[in-house]
């Protein structure tokens, strides 16, 4: 026996290991498990370790769990062992009514993978139940005249167990009158008749009392009893006949309670009492009472309560006419129930996952689920659907299990959320549905880079701003979610290593707004450029940056500065103009520049104050310094004029040069002679002198000073920044100054001259001469 117990079980672990090399969700092997009824919660089964071959350790890792048909935790399966045990008490006779064998059939299923086991456990009977007669006193009237052998058949006992159980046998009270014979209906169920041994006298006892017991077969056997009152009629030798010895009906089981099911009739020859029929059911089943009625007199049988195709099919109903004399006819009549589609589908939901990945791969698990309908044939077929235009699809698996998997990877940046809706419907008519709602989110991953609104950002800010003041933001947005869309901004090293960005602008790594560190200097630094970088907190971290350019703007703060005349030679300059000179004769030209740009740069002269006011005038736009009219010998000889220099700028500034202008007779000769005769002659050859000498000096100063200026503003320009430098060629202080922005006065059209001559006695000066020749000309240098 041992060893046909190995054998099976090393076919059973083959066929186990051929199944699952295969892949197959079903194994083809049903385990069979058996149990007594009224057993104690938590008795033991079986281990199905033992019958699957596999670990402890499988159990919990694969989510196992036992489902029954009616979906009622009959039993548990303990993880830690692998136990089936018992989890709540079973009765048979609740459970299974009269159906033998009683079985109930459930499934083992696993998890990772998904695996079913189908299995069966068969519920013992056990003799928990006493026979009973439905009827505890029985009338018989027998006639007088009724011939021995004559059998009176009794109503049967119910017994709620089964098999050897319920009732075996019947007994009768000791008589001389009546033994029993013991009969099976075509249900199988035994029932009692009453055999008469010897004709019965009324004369000489009208009235027997017999006592009826049933005898079931358990261990020790149960018993019930009746009482049997016998009446000695008179003699009534015809007995009742039915129509048809078989009554077959069919009816809906959606019958309203008192319809008419069927009429019967029997007749009796007798007449008078001994024909008077009275109907009644005979040996029926508790269902068949509960269900049915007849009338004693019209033999119309009725419907008591609803029928229910799910729980009986069919109704047998042994019915009987008894005469006035006591004699009866007998008749089945067959009832099928018909069924009506009147159970929607149910669904019952075995595991479900709400919560999906958006990188998961396709096929991944969702939901696993069973349906069923308690109707039959088409009534109890059903079809099981979702919406279309979901990435998810419906697979069935074993019996009527079904699995909700993906179609596809999820991504949550185009849906969140997915709201499923199971549909059942059968086909029966009309057809009835069951939906069930499933709500599937899709967790976030960190697949999407921080994106900026703009791929560069110019930003305008003017100079000498406060320090710490906000020049703009940049913002960037990430379709992820939670940490996943936290975003901190940074600045990014720049390229350029003169470029200070640490000391000029900062961020704010939340929201990213802009400041400037210091005050911003646009005569030093125009602009500048630079990166931000924006990084989410996803794991792996994810960023992308843009470029931010800053334009400083200009700010009137600069003055004008005047080149020429120099203010702060130790001799003031002086300016010689013949008498001679025509109207329009051009005695100088202040030079001046601005450090703004633009408009801010945009200079304007005007004569402030003069000697003479009518006799020199100022050209506005260039400086320029010329005659008003022709000179007479009534003007004086030295003249103080004031200029002052005003940019465009809001608010303007300005700056002033005094020049001073001697009028003088001729010099165009090398040197000035002398006159011998008149004292105040020679007074103004030496002035004349005096006045060449001291413009020579005052001319080296300027260009000296002037050269000195332009090297400084080099050397701090070339510090200052790469962007809008000015470019400056090496060697002497060029002869003319341009300014960049092409609006300062240094652009006009004129270039000057000095020369002075070494000669004998005399020095010859020669005057300031326009030139209008191409501006881009240069200043003849000093010999």
């Amino acid at each position: 026996m041992d060893l046909q117990e190995r054998i099976a079980q090393q076919i059973r672990q083959v066929l186990l290991s051929f199944v699952l090399l295969g892949g197959s969700l079903v194994c083809s092997e049903t385990w069979r498990y058996s149990v007594a009824e009224e057993m104690e919660i938590g008795s033991f089964i079986a281990n199905v370790i033992k019958d699957m071959d596999s670990s402890v350790e499988d159990l919990a890792a694969r989510r196992a769990r036992v489902i029954f048909d009616d979906y009622k935790p009959y039993l548990r399966l303990e993880q830690q062992t692998g136990n089936l045990v018992l989890n709540e008490q079973l009765d048979r006779e609740a459970l299974c009514d009269i159906t033998t064998p009683c079985i109930l059939h459930f499934q083992v299923l696993f998890e990772n993978p998904l695996q079913f086991f189908r299995a069966e456990l068969l519920i013992k009977d056990i003799n928990d139940h006493t026979p009973m007669f439905l009827d505890e006193h029985i009338l018989l009237k027998i006639s007088e005249g009724t011939t021995p052998g004559t059998s009176f058949q009794m109503d049967s006992a119910q017994d709620l167990d089964v098999g050897r159980n319920g009732v075996q046998t019947y007994t009768v009270s000791p008589n001389p009158y009546f033994h029993l014979n013991i009969q099976e209906s075509v249900e199988g169920r035994k029932y009692p008749e009453l055999v008469i041994d010897q004709s019965l006298d009324r004369e000489n006892e009208p009235e027997i009392i017999l006592t009826l017991t049933a005898l079931d077969g358990g261990s020790p056997p149960r018993s019930g009893t009746s009482l049997i009152q016998v009446v000695v009629l008179d003699i009534n030798d015809n007995a009742p006949e039915f129509e048809r010895p078989v009554y077959e009906v069919q009816v809906p089981e959606n019958s309203p309670v008192g319809s008419l099911i069927i009429t019967v009739s029997a007749t009796d020859l007798d007449a008078g009492i001994n024909g008077e029929l009275s109907y009644s059911f005979s040996h029926i089943s508790r269902d068949v009472r509960k269900t049915f009625e007849i009338h004693p007199i019209s033999g119309n049988i009725h419907l008591k309560t609803i029928l229910d195709f799910e729980i009986i099919q069919s109704y047998t109903i042994n019915i009987q006419a008894i005469d006035g004399g006591g004699l009866s006819g007998k008749s089945v009549i067959i009832v099928q129930v018909v069924d009506v589609n009147d159970n929607p589908p149910e669904i019952a939901m075995t595991s479900l996952t709400g919560l999906i990945p958006e990188n998961s791969s396709p096929e991944m698990v969702v939901a696993v689920f069973s349906i069923r309908d308690k109707d039959s044939g088409d009534n109890g077929r059903m079809i099981c659907s979702i919406q279309d235009n979901l990435p998810f699809l419906l697979k069935p698996t074993f019996k009527n299990f079904y699995t909700l998997v993906t179609e596809h990877p999820l991504d949550r940046e185009i849906r969140m959320e997915y709201n499923l809706t199971i549909t059942i419907t059968d086909l029966g008519t009309p057809r009835l549905k069951t939906t069930h709602n499933i709500t599937v989110v899709v967790s976030d991953v960190n697949d999407n880079a921080p994106t900026f609104s703009q791929t560069s950002y110019t930003l305008l800010v003017r100079e000498n701003n406060s320090p710490a003041l906000q020049i703009g933001s940049v913002r960037a947005t990430d379709r992820d979610s939670g940490t996943n869309a936290q975003i901190t901004y940074s600045l990014l090293p720049t390229q350029d290593p003169h470029l200070p960005l640490a000391s000029l602008v900062s961020i704010n790594v939340d929201n990213g707004q802009l400041f400037a560190l210091r005050a911003l200097d646009f005569e030093a630094l125009q602009a500048f450029e630079f990166h931000v970088g924006a990084t989410d907190q996803g794991s792996p971290t994810l960023s992308s940056q843009a470029l931010v350019r800053v334009v400083v703007l200009d700010d009137n703060d600069n003055s004008p500065f005047v080149l020429y005349p120099m203010q702060n030679a130790s001799a003031p300059c002086t300016e010689l103009v013949p008498r001679a000179a025509e109207q329009g004769y051009l005695v100088t030209k202040v030079v001046a520049v601005d450090g703004d740009s633009g408009q801010n740069a945009w200079l304007s002269y005007q004569l402030l104050k003069a000697t003479d006011p009518g006799l020199f005038g100022v050209w506005a736009h260039n400086g320029e310094v010329s005659t008003a009219r022709l000179l007479s010998e009534r003007d004086a000889a030295r003249h103080r004029l004031v200029v002052l220099v005003k940019d465009n700028g809001e608010p303007p500034l300005s700056a002033s040069v005094t020049l001073h202008v001697l009028l003088v007779d001729g010099f165009s000769q090398p040197y000035l002679p002398l006159p011998e005769v008149a004292p105040e002659r020679a007074q103004g050859d030496s002035l004349t002198v005096y006045l060449v000498i001291a413009l020579a000096s005052v001319s080296s100063l300027f260009l000296f000073s002037v050269l000195v200026f332009v090297v400084v503003r080099l050397c701090r320009r070339s510090k200052a920044a790469p962007l809008g430098v000015y470019s400056v060629t090496e060697g002497h202080f060029p002869g003319h100054l341009m300014d960049v922005s092409s609006t300062g006065t240094l652009s006009q059209s004129y270039q000057y001259e000095v020369c002075l001559k070494e000669g004998s006695g005399t020095s010859d000066f020669k005057f300031l001469q326009s030139i209008n020749h191409n501006h881009q000309g240069t200043v003849n240098d000093t010999e």
